[in-house]
């Protein structure tokens, strides 16, 4: 199996951390959580229920993009859980690895905002969840190496439906 560096992207809540985690593990694989990247800043404009403009996340995407670069580097890959919200998001990811695999995880907003409410320990507010679905640029095939994945799903499909991908011949 040739495994890339794996992007799991999407709105707050859609389950980018929980996919990530099981995937990098099925995958041995490193994982990196994309929220722990934010400088302090941004996680308290967010915690206030301000939206991140482009300019605060492009010091945050530079950083996840190097460390993907890194890994490459290295001859080892990793499962990156990360909004990437918008296609100049992505083309700064893949600056750091041209190869990148998408993960895109989607679902109805009402699906999302209860399970944002139901988790506790995130700075994440449902208040952001409109804005969030507002700069969303889903990733088109013909342009990204993308996946998308409903979320209404239980997560060992999610994970079996990426795993039958890269289990793939690349054409």
């Amino acid at each position: 199996m040739n495994i890339p560096n794996i992007v799991v992207m999407g709105v707050a809540g859609c389950g980018k951390s929980s996919l990530g985690q099981a995937l990098a593990a099925a995958l041995s694989s490193d994982y990196i959580e994309g929220d722990s990247y934010h400088p302090p800043q941004n996680i308290a404009r967010m915690a206030a229920g301000i939206p991140l403009s482009d300019a605060d996340r492009a010091g945050w995407l530079q950083l996840l993009a190097d460390q993907l670069a890194n890994s490459k580097a290295r001859g080892q890959h990793v499962v990156l859980a990360c909004s990437a919200l918008k296609q100049r998001y992505r083309d700064t990811l893949r600056s750091g690895d041209p190869a990148l695999l998408l993960v895109h995880l989607t679902g109805s907003k009402s699906l999302i905002a209860s399970r944002m409410a139901a988790r506790s320990a995130h700075f994440m507010p449902t208040s952001l969840l409109d804005s969030q679905f507002a700069d969303l640029q889903a990733p088109l095939p013909a342009v990204e190496n993308v996946i998308t994945l409903d979320i209404s799903q239980p997560l060992p499909a999610l994970l079996q439906q990426v795993l039958q991908h890269l289990s793939q011949p690349i054409n």
